[in-house]
């Protein structure tokens, strides 16, 4: 079986060790978001938790520029740790190089009925974060599109296009990943009818 590279340097991309300090106070702050969001977001087994996460912005660049490798694996080993021991499918949002399509377990496309593509995320092209989940799932599929149960976006990256009617924000203590500003929703049912509602 071909290995999958994840390994690819080009311009805006770090390979140095990132200080050590700083990789610990990000996963801290990325633990501390998950535990409020799961708290409030009610999501349960088998539903989907999209994310988009920008490393860029993490590290203070703008987003897409530039891409940490021992940040980026920080920040989803925690998420995807996480969505593990919830039962939970990690849907990770590539960046919009390849049009926000999304990184997930094979398992979770075909059980949604998600139609699948053909493209392999990279650092520069795809994002970080996609990178990492393509190298760690245990078979990786990519979809252009979903409808997530909830959401969680780091560095503004626009999730929304990805979650399901009616999404509802979901206030955290956690209002920043390193320099990265956070949003963060679940999606409730549509209430139709009502006192309210006109019929013909």
């Amino acid at each position: 079986m071909e290995e999958r590279r994840t390994d690819i340097i080009g311009p805006g991309v770090a390979d140095e060790a990132a200080d050590k300090a700083e990789v610990e106070r990000i996963r801290g702050q990325v633990r501390q978001l998950l535990g409020e969001f799961f708290e409030a977001a009610g999501m349960k087994r088998g539903q989907i938790l999209v994310v988009g996460c920008s490393y860029s912005e993490i590290e203070s660049h703008r987003i897409g520029s530039y891409s940490s490798r021992e940040i980026g694996q920080a920040v989803f080993e925690e998420i995807y740790q996480e969505t593990q021991k919830r039962g939970i499918y990690l849907a990770a949002q590539c960046c919009e190089h390849l049009n926000r399509a999304l990184i997930v377990e094979e398992e979770c496309a075909e059980k949604y009925g998600l139609e699948q593509v053909n493209v392999v995320p990279q650092l520069k092209a795809g994002g970080s974060f996609a990178t990492a989940a393509f190298s760690a799932f245990e078979n990786p599929a990519a979809v252009e599109r979903i409808q997530a149960h909830g959401g969680i976006d780091i560095g503004d990256t626009f999730i929304g296009m990805h979650l399901r009617p009616v999404a509802v924000p979901v206030r955290t203590s956690v209002r920043e990943i390193g320099s990265a500003h956070v949003t963060c929703a679940r999606t409730r049912l549509k209430c139709i009818g009502g006192e309210r509602a006109a019929y013909r």
